[in-house]
């Protein structure tokens, strides 16, 4: 909070502002009291420093035996850390651990996210790869191999699968013998039964879409997933920033929250209560599949008795993003320049031009939605494109 009372010849409040006014000048001298900026500022070096302690312990974990390689496929070098489950992989598994959903697999960056001493502590308490594996893989059949880095996409999603979200494999699991007994192919076609079912029921509504988003691509067969997409091509950063006035759903207010879409993935944001204008500043992460489609972006009211109510919905062509970043991912110019945009239009749902930088090597967009099938509303989005070599 700013103080007021900067100028020498001012003077001080009287009543109950006297007294506080009173024992922030006994305490801190006013020459000497911190502006705002300054405030500010030291708090944001606070925030960088936990941030910069909590990784260092990070990148000293990646140092022990097992964390040095992928936990799934093997590759070295690892740069992802699963935060739930507690292991570190490469950048092709990473994109397999995220299709799975947050509910199962928490993916995020030993470099691009800002960690806390928390995180750290949590992914120390699961033991890393060794102590993983010896859980997830105590049965793992001789006759079944591991993927190798060189593995397809098709390879990573059938074992990570079957590791983590059927858990085939796991220590203690009395139903293990008769899951290896079962073949790969009679579990993709039960798979695939049932939630073809599942799919043609949820086109029966338009405004249970979310439900096809909310942590849904872990549940498609994964030879579906590679017949759709292929490999990864790279990531995309999304920062949803803000809404502007959104509809009404409860009484007087909302309680929203976003979910995004890329291909068969989905995440979701937190849910802000009672507000119209929410304020999420919330990083989130997706894979780029090979044939990129659109980024669907999402808005619900949270319910707590009933289905959510839906609160619109629009679609971001990240392919001008994406081609920039391929452009300029090994490039050396080190001033910031505006490669392109995505102009507005009425064929898209931009409120304005997406203006397409880059700064310090990293090509990123800032987009404002007019959100579509409601009454009224606009997002702030923020799109950060992140090559594979990252």
């Amino acid at each position: 909070m700013s103080t007021l009372y900067e100028k020498s010849d001012s003077k001080p409040p009287s009543g109950s502002g006297s007294c506080l006014y009173d024992l922030l000048c006994s305490e801190t001298p006013r020459w000497d009291r911190p502006s705002d900026a300054e405030t500010t500022t030291s708090w944001f070096l606070r925030k960088e420093q936990k941030s910069s302690g909590a990784r260092t312990r990070l990148e000293r974990m990646l140092e022990e035996s097992g964390n040095s390689v992928c936990a799934d496929c093997g590759s070295p070098d690892p740069k992802w850390v699963s935060l739930s489950l507690g292991v570190f992989v490469c950048i092709k598994c990473s994109g397999v651990h995220r299709s799975l959903g947050t509910h199962i697999s928490k993916v995020l960056s030993v470099k691009l996210d800002e960690w806390t001493d928390d995180q750290v502590d949590s992914l120390v308490n699961l033991g890393g790869n060794n102590v993983v594996n010896n859980k997830y893989e105590a049965f793992l059949p001789d006759s079944l191999s591991k993927p190798r880095s060189d593995s397809s996409i098709e390879e990573r999603s059938d074992f990570i699968r079957r590791k983590y979200e059927m858990q085939q494999f796991l220590e203690g699991n009395e139903q293990t013998n008769c899951l290896h007994q079962t073949s790969s192919s009679t579990l993709r076609n039960a798979s695939n039964n049932h939630f073809s079912d599942k799919k043609h029921s949820d086109k029966q509504s338009r405004h249970r879409i979310g439900q096809r988003f909310r942590n849904s691509w872990g549940r498609k067969d994964c030879d579906q997933l590679k017949s759709r997409h292929g490999e990864f091509v790279g990531l995309i950063k999304v920062n949803v920033v803000k809404g502007t006035d959104l509809a009404v759903r409860d009484m007087l207010t909302s309680d929203p929250y976003v979910i995004l879409a890329l291909g068969q993935q989905s995440v979701r944001t937190r849910v802000i209560r009672n507000s119209l204008n929410p304020i999420w500043n919330e990083s989130l992460m997706l894979s780029i599949p090979e044939s990129i489609p659109p980024l669907k972006v999402l808005v619900y009211d949270k319910d707590t008795f009933k289905a959510d109510d839906f609160m619109g919905d629009a679609e971001i062509d990240i392919q001008p993003l994406v081609a920039a970043a391929k452009a300029y991912e090994k490039s050396e110019i080190n001033e910031s320049m505006q490669p392109g945009k995505s102009v507005a239009s009425k064929e898209n749902h931009l409120v304005k031009d997406g203006t397409i930088t880059l700064t310090d090597g990293r090509v990123k967009q800032e987009i404002s939605l007019r959100l579509q099938n409601v009454e009224r509303g606009t997002l702030e989005i923020e799109l950060d494109c992140v090559p594979l070599t990252q």
